[in-house]
């Protein structure tokens, strides 16, 4: 029941007045009451006025102002929401061998989205009444840790069709806007790119799938890993595709969040056209090390060139230059990356590539397997950067570039532990590491010989075996 707002000109008592500041939702009937039994309880200590003020302060302390002050730990939970999505109810054996019921629902203001637990007759209560996406609740409950972030384990919901939650729960959130714990998230974007599903083998001897694509809106962009079933869209998925994903949660992996997708979630395609703008850091500010977005014009391309791997497979790399209005670098692009097609005059966005010490102690690019190539019309004006935005400057044109030098190389021998497998894999001796160019069959923490070329802290490996 919604309390009565007193109209302006009503004459209020002590316990009217403090009412009538009081955001809470409660009667000013039980208000009242709960006003004179603590004047009771204090036995004349106190009076209607401050008696008034000490429960208005406990009802005030009793709920959270926004999805966003929820946390763990807290006794209790008062707040407002509008339902996102409502999950399946499941049913699961108690320690007792009486039958549980739960059903989770996604629940978002305009400060973020949590996760409600209902239980029991209130799931039940959930299917039975038809609770749909949009609904307003009055939500009371605990706050835990969930999985995946904090949950709401819900004692009583109410609809109110009278509160207002501005949130347009169709329209997912910005990607700038995931943060780490999140679950049931939606995301409406542009597909960048798509990889190929990897299987392997769990603890208990199952095996897994998993794949990966890159999503992209104006906010930003966020790494995608489809687990098992949902791994396998990325087949039915072409880059440059708008999408809506749903029932996705948020991880963190090297510093960086990205968004997974296992059995509850889902991604489907949207005739929406959403717009990505990349983000870019000046070349002039690169320093080695760095894992960075650039942006700029293809200056000048290298042929492909080809090496043949220990089990007769051929190996690619290509050297392009790229040039924004800051300076220029080297951009090798390795395996897959070196069949985008590119031309001097391109503009293009390469994202998460790792700035490295390169030929004759330039710095140049390096565009791996994880690594985006985009050839796109850019506005190299618009695009986002950390910086104070320049005036845009004129378009390079290539009567400005010189002839792009030759990459340096040398053999090596290398023995290290294997700290990633994948394309490259990452072979480390404590002291160096190198990305390792190579098919070669490596598990995790093995101890391999490396025989090849180097370039830079790469190796174009010839031959990979056990140490």
């Amino acid at each position: 029941m919604r309390r009565r707002r007193l109209a302006a000109d009503e004459t209020m008592g002590a316990i009217e007045s403090v009412y009538e500041d009081l955001d809470a939702d409660v009667s000013l009937e039980e208000f009242r009451e709960a006003v004179e039994a603590k004047v009771e309880q204090m036995a004349g200590l106190a009076d209607e006025e401050t008696a008034a003020m000490l429960i208005a302060h406990e009802l005030q302390d009793e709920r959270v102002a926004s999805i966003a002050d929820i946390k763990p730990g807290m006794e209790e939970v008062k707040f407002v929401a509008k339902v996102r999505s409502v999950g399946e109810l499941r049913t699961f054996d108690r320690d007792d061998g009486e039958d549980g019921r739960v059903i989770n629902v996604e629940l978002v203001d305009e400060t973020g989205s949590i996760r409600a637990a209902f239980w029991d007759e209130q799931a039940q209560g959930v299917v039975d009444d038809g609770l749909e996406p949009g609904t307003v609740l009055r939500i009371q409950g605990r706050p835990k840790d969930g999985l995946h972030g904090p949950e709401v384990s819900v004692y009583q919901a109410e609809v109110d069709e009278d509160a207002a939650v501005d949130v347009d729960i169709g329209a997912g959130q910005p990607i700038e806007d995931l943060a780490l714990g999140q679950s049931d998230v939606t995301l409406r974007g542009r597909v960048l790119a798509v990889d190929s599903v990897r299987t392997f083998e769990r603890d208990d001897g199952s095996e897994g799938r998993v794949s990966n694509l890159v999503l992209g809106d104006e906010s930003g962009r966020v790494r995608i890993t489809l687990w098992d079933e949902q791994a396998n869209l990325v087949e039915e998925i072409d880059p440059d595709t708008c999408v809506e994903l749903s029932g996705g949660y948020v991880r963190e992996r090297d510093d960086t969040v990205e968004c997974h997708v296992g059995d509850r979630g889902s991604i489907e395609p949207i005739e929406d056209d959403i717009e990505f703008v990349p983000a870019a850091s000046p070349i002039a500010d690169l320093s080695e090390g760095d894992v960075v977005d650039l942006a700029g014009v293809v200056r000048s391309t290298d042929p492909v060139r080809t090496f043949e791997r220990d089990d007769g497979s051929e190996g690619q790399v290509r050297n392009v230059r790229l040039q924004d209005e800051t300076g220029d670098i080297r951009v090798a692009l390795w395996g897959d990356q070196a069949d985008v097609e590119l031309a001097p005059g391109d503009t293009t966005w390469f994202g998460n590539v790792e700035i490295r010490d390169g030929w004759q102690d330039a710095l140049e690019a390096s565009a791996s397997w994880q690594s985006i190539v985009l050839p796109m019309d850019l506005d190299l004006g618009a695009t986002r950067t950390q910086r104070t935005p320049a005036e845009p400057a004129d378009k390079p044109t290539l009567a400005t570039f010189e002839s792009t030098e030759p990459a340096s190389s040398a053999p090596i021998e290398f023995t290290g532990t294997v700290v990633q497998t994948g394309s490259p894999i990452i072979v480390d001796d404590g002291v160096d590491a190198y990305h390792v160019d190579t098919d070669a069959d490596v598990t995790l923490g093995q101890d391999v010989i490396v025989e090849g070329e180097k370039h830079g802290d790469r190796i174009d490996a010839e031959d990979v075996r056990p140490a």
